[in-house]
């Protein structure tokens, strides 16, 4: 007599491989990541030795130099040009990709968005409230409690190339989602809770030129006949238009980079059945802007924002004894882990999820720790919520430098063990017994 089928449903399994085309595609970005993580730390280590050198004045007299034009609030010191200007293409990327992920990616499917998502606001919500905690009663300095709340992408993808070369694919592609998920959430922190004024006819203007760019994106090759790398020949300065209107508005200006970066169409391939994304605007726009913002953007602005004068062990005492500091800190190496295994380890408690077979809890945790590099966003955020010049924000740059060296170190520590475990079986899995260029265990998985 035949068994009866189970009624249970099947668990859901996360941070198993995705699909092999995901894998390449991630794994393409995190080079590119890579290299920009490298620029922006050398771009951070040469402004923290500027500022601290005999010639410090120079390097503050040139963050602070003005140009611009002043009618349209546009005159600007270099640094502000850096965190409102060049900061838009790294969230143009991050619109971009956002997009990519939830409209042709792996997380289009509920079943495997969820977790990572979910992992990533409890890395954010964590380290808001541990900030909080130790700010408690002082309504100077609790305005930065969404200061620990990101993941720099490009320095904790640096640091993972140098300790976790034969790390499994899914952990790698778990770090990006957490990334690229908590930068959303720190647009949309930036956007309702440091918009201290809203100019409305400037902020109306301002949609005009992003309608006319996503109808231009959408439709590009019916009106104008282009090729669809040819297309940024035209949407770039209606994108510098929209860009400027914003932020006249008062509304920070990377928020439009978001905003058009969702417009660009994102098409599907029918070759492969819908799943994969073809080469259209968006990746092509991805390909072009990618080098831009990982190797001029955010270097530029990690030059202009890291530089603070430390002052010696005296000044480091002073940083140190500051909440904000002390808030900061705690919030990148314990809230960060704390929140994405803590969040983690209940959707699997209470839900139909399981982690992968393939990897450990362990596995996690050093991501998760990885993740507590908060740098690019740290900072922006940072003089957002107390001024360029303020005490509090030249703290914040300490503590946003040491908790970051901090979690690189302890990150290390994990991931290197598991490091040498993985690539014990790396070779393994990309056994290609049929030839037809796709690793045999990429087919054997049910995905």
């Amino acid at each position: 007599m035949a068994a009866k089928p189970s009624s249970t449903p099947p668990k859901i399994r996360f941070l198993g491989r995705g699909s092999y085309g995901e894998a390449l595609r991630i794994g393409e970005i995190l080079r590119k990541e890579t290299v920009g993580g490298a620029l922006l730390v050398a771009a951070a280590a040469a402004a923290l030795v500027w500022a601290n050198s005999p010639a410090a004045a120079g390097y503050f007299a040139l963050r602070d130099f003005t140009v611009g034009y002043a009618p349209w609030h546009l005159e600007l010191s270099l640094g502000t040009w850096a965190a409102d200007g060049l900061l838009a293409v790294f969230f143009f990327l991050v619109g971009l990709e956002l997009k990519r992920e939830f409209v042709a990616g792996d997380l289009r499917q509920v079943n495997k968005a969820i977790v990572p998502v979910a992992a990533a606001a409890g890395g954010v919500i964590v380290p808001a409230l541990i900030y909080a905690a130790v700010n408690w009663g002082s309504p100077e300095t609790i305005r930065g409690w969404a200061i620990p709340t990101a993941t720099d992408i490009a320095f904790a993808v640096a640091v993972l190339a140098v300790i976790g070369s034969h790390l499994p694919s899914a952990l790698r592609i778990f770090l990006l989602t957490l990334a690229v998920v908590d930068d959303l959430i720190a647009i949309l922190i930036i956007a309702v809770f440091y918009t201290q004024e809203i100019h409305v006819p400037a902020l109306l203007l301002a949609l005009l030129p992003m309608a006319a760019y996503a109808f231009l994106a959408q439709r590009y090759s019916r009106f104008f006949g282009l090729r669809p790398a040819a297309a940024w020949l035209i949407l770039l300065p209606i994108g510098i238009l929209a860009w400027a209107l914003l932020h006249a508005s008062g509304i920070h200006a990377t928020i439009a980079g978001v905003v058009l970066g969702f417009t660009i169409p994102v098409r599907r391939s029918q070759a492969s059945g819908g799943p994969e994304a073809g080469h259209g605007l968006a990746e092509i726009f991805e390909h072009r802007f990618r080098p831009v913002s990982a190797g001029v953007a955010v270097p530029v602005f990690a030059f202009f924002s890291a530089g603070v004068a430390i002052g010696g062990s005296q000044g480091l005492a002073a940083a140190f004894s500051d909440p904000v500091a002390l808030g900061i800190v705690a919030g990148l190496v314990l809230g960060k882990p704390v929140g994405i295994v803590g969040t983690t380890w209940l959707m699997a408690r209470f839900t139909r999820a399981q982690l992968d077979s393939s990897l450990k809890w362990i596995d996690l945790t050093g991501m998760a720790v990885l993740a507590g590099i908060g740098f690019t966003v740290s900072l922006l955020v940072a003089e957002l919520s107390f001024g360029l010049d303020s005490p509090h924000n030249d703290h914040a740059k300490v503590a946003i430098l040491t908790a970051s060296l901090l979690a690189a170190v302890l990150a290390s520590g994990i991931l290197r063990a598991r490091n040498r475990h993985y690539r014990r079986i790396e070779a393994e899995e990309q056994i290609d017994a049929d030839h037809d260029g796709i690793p045999d265990v990429y087919q054997q998985e049910d995905q």
